[in-house]
């Protein structure tokens, strides 16, 4: 654990959670680069299991009040504590001009957690960072205020794309309180943040694989053609990832494939996918597993023939930055099916890396049976996606030039 005085706090949406295996990666990085912080966490984990990564940060975990009413002792006196001081009033009168166009309870909920944020940090605090740009960069940014010290943030996917246009802009002016630093982990991110930024400075920064953390790709034999065709999705079962559409593209292949699906995720629309598997009469040839950790999720990766992701952008416009899962498949040598969403183009050029497949179920399907017919061309594939990882999407440049990054900050 780290001490009081971590110059440092981090602000994330939960702390640990498996399904961002990335911040986990990036934290350890940052504290074995020598960076010393906080972890403040805006919700209490809901995960049944933890991940290695997570178990091995050391640094400090304090958990803000989820709800305001569940801790109305603590949220008082920080607000109260915050009345006191000179900086309580622009604060307020930025939570203000924000309410003002989100009427949400969310939008109460960050300033109440913004003021037990700022009245609970440590004195030798000088920056915060917040993974996210839409709740925990406001609860950041309303801290900042409180407490005269500077933000930073790394933004991803779903907060770029679902975050009204008004408050990217002002998280990126420093008129308007907006952060010292950015960084976002794909070059579609990137140019999108850039040009909406006054003054921000914002980094494309991939996050990339800690290789080491990953056991060598296996020997794979040739697969025969006639041979059974293991395939495997890692990712939630929520819209954005697509597994509607390959549930239907798996009831369109032919009687003569000898075809199995493994999914490795949870997710809201979990209920909806299993329905709509037994409707099509596919349970037979499905595992779900649920969610797993990624010793887990690597093994069974090793075992796989084909990685599937169906990625497309959802009605409210979230959809995927670059998964980190298509990076963990690459390191196993499993040949990738995709689409071109977002900056998955960034990683898997279509018809060098993988497969980046139209996502209509009959698109699909005719791609499933394109790489389980031609063992060669798809092991092919693999062999240069995983080239291509090391050659150009490691974890440690991306970790050396966020660290430089964080350090000017904390010394503004």
């Amino acid at each position: 654990m780290t001490d009081t005085q971590a110059p440092l706090a981090i602000a994330v949406k939960g702390w640990p959670r498996l399904s961002e295996t990335f911040i986990a990666q990036e934290l350890l990085a940052l504290e074995r680069a020598g960076l010393r912080f906080e972890i403040w966490s805006l919700r209490h984990p809901t995960d049944t299991k933890t991940h290695p990564l997570s178990d091995a940060v050391q640094a400090r975990v304090r958990y803000l009040p989820e709800y305001l009413h569940d801790e109305p002792g603590r949220v008082l006196s920080s607000i109260g504590a915050a009345l006191r001081t000179r900086r309580f009033w622009p604060a307020l009168a930025q939570f203000l001009r924000d309410l003002a166009r989100d009427r949400s309870r969310n939008r109460v909920r960050r300033f109440g957690q913004a003021c037990v944020m700022a009245h609970e940090l440590p004195a030798g605090t000088r920056a915060i960072y917040a993974h996210f740009l839409h709740t925990p960069s406001s609860v950041a940014r309303y801290t900042a205020i409180l407490r005269g010290i500077p933000w930073a943030f790394s933004a991803h996917a779903k907060d770029i794309w679902t975050s009204p246009e008004w408050e990217l802009r002002e998280k990126l002016d420093s008129a308007t309180s907006g952060a010292a630093y950015g960084a976002t982990c794909t070059g579609f991110g990137a140019a999108h943040l850039q040009a909406l930024a006054a003054t921000t400075p914002v980094d494309l920064v991939y996050h990339g694989l800690d290789l080491s953390r990953f056991p060598p790709r296996p020997t794979r034999a040739t697969r025969t053609p006639g041979a059974p065709f293991r395939m495997i999705s890692v990712g939630r079962l929520v819209e954005k990832k697509g597994f509607d559409r390959l549930i239907d593209a798996l009831a369109l292949l032919p009687e003569t494939l000898d075809w199995h699906w493994t999914h490795i995720g949870g997710g809201t629309l979990k209920d909806d996918m299993r329905a709509r598997a037994d409707a099509h009469g596919l349970s037979p040839r499905i595992t779900w597993r649920g969610a797993c950790d990624q010793p887990e999720v690597i093994d069974a990766m090793r075992a796989a023939d084909l990685f599937v992701l169906p990625s497309r952008v959802a009605a409210d416009g979230d959809r995927d930055g670059l998964p980190n899962v298509l990076m963990e498949a690459a390191s196993q040598g499993l040949p990738i099916l995709s689409t071109p969403v977002s900056a998955i183009p960034e990683f898997i050029e279509n018809g060098i890396h993988g497969v980046l497949s139209n996502d209509s179920p009959d698109a699909l399907a005719k791609n499933m049976v394109d790489l389980a017919t031609h063992p060669v061309k798809a092991q092919a594939f693999a062999d240069a996606a995983h080239a291509r990882l090391h050659a150009e999407f490691t974890m440690q440049p991306g970790i050396d030039q966020l660290a430089q990054r964080l350090r000017a900050v904390m010394r503004a």
